[in-house]
């Protein structure tokens, strides 16, 4: 059964383009429903499947139900199913199940995401906790330059530790961000954030790595920074600030709430963004709205 789990996220990678996040997590939604179906029969299961052949609506139903009575979130049972839903309709193109299973399959309504941003001058808070105590530590240099980037570009988190150090271009203030899809859009620094990365390239790198290495910030053993190694970094600088409920993607969230409150066009925020769609860029409009206008004190602007 895992073979065809396997082919099955090999195909949404080569041909619909997944991002690695995406297939990290269907791949963990499949297994977790392959151990469920392999699971000794409880009350809510209606029997033990061991190849695919063998799946049903009613066990594709009774996993939905099993879900739900672990008290899931809605947008947690929303991904599972979204995850079987495209699975089971790959093992119905492959001919491997029934044409109709999983074809009726809905996923629960789930509340409207509203994104959180964090305020301006908790922004300059943030940006100043990496060489507040340790102005000279490596390590510091490294993380100012990190999260002032995020902050100034608004780029996503995985597009930040994806860095490569030719991405960059000092000469014109510019960095080339991989996005999802494979997509890749060129955005400007701002004259703080183009300071703070060429400090961190011209005082902190070489410590902390070898010139050969192509990774632009790389954790302390000289290899590239992973998601989870950022997030820790940057929940250890919130706490100091002060900051609670933050997440890699509140800066991003903040750039483009403080951007449209400065009188930054939509369209210009998309692009810097990279939104395929501009309705998904109108939320923050709202946002800005309701929150200060007026940039952080020396933050970047986009």
């Amino acid at each position: 059964m895992e073979e065809q789990v396997e082919a099955f996220l090999s195909s949404l990678q080569v041909e619909r383009h997944f991002s690695p996040n995406t297939i990290a997590a269907y791949r963990n939604d499949l297994q977790q429903f392959t151990a469920y179906l392999g699971a000794p029969p409880e009350e809510d299961h209606v029997s033990q499947v061991t190849t695919w052949p063998e799946l049903t609506n009613d066990h594709l139903g009774g996993y939905l139900l099993h879900l739900r009575s672990r008290a899931y979130a809605p947008s947690t049972v929303a991904r599972k199913t979204a995850a079987l839903k495209s699975f089971s309709a790959w093992l119905r193109k492959q001919k491997v199940v029934d044409e109709s299973v999983g074809a009726s399959l809905t996923s629960p309504k789930v509340d409207k995401y509203v994104p959180k941003a964090i305020t301006p001058s908790e922004v300059a808070m943030l940006l100043e906790q990496p060489t507040a105590a340790t102005p000279d530590r490596p390590e510091s240099i490294r993380d100012r330059a990190m999260l002032t980037l995020l902050y100034d570009t608004g780029m996503r988190v995985s597009e930040l530790v994806g860095l490569d150090v030719n991405d960059l271009d000092l000469d014109l203030a510019t960095v080339q961000c991989q996005g999802k899809a494979g997509r890749t859009r060129t955005v400007p620094m701002s004259s703080q954030a183009l300071a703070a990365v060429t400090d961190y390239l011209e005082r902190a790198r070489s410590t902390l790595t070898n010139p050969d290495t192509v990774s632009l910030y790389v954790n302390h053993r000289g290899g590239r920074l992973t998601r989870q190694g950022f997030w820790l970094i940057l929940k250890s600088y919130a706490q100091r600030a002060g900051i609670d409920e933050i997440t890699p993607h509140t800066l991003r969230h903040s750039y483009a709430v403080h951007a449209l409150g400065r009188g930054a066009e939509l369209s210009d925020v998309q692009k810097q963004l990279g939104h395929v769609s501009i309705s998904t860029t109108q939320i923050y409009r709202q946002l800005a709205g309701q929150g200060a206008a007026q940039p952080a004190e020396g933050a970047g602007a986009a």
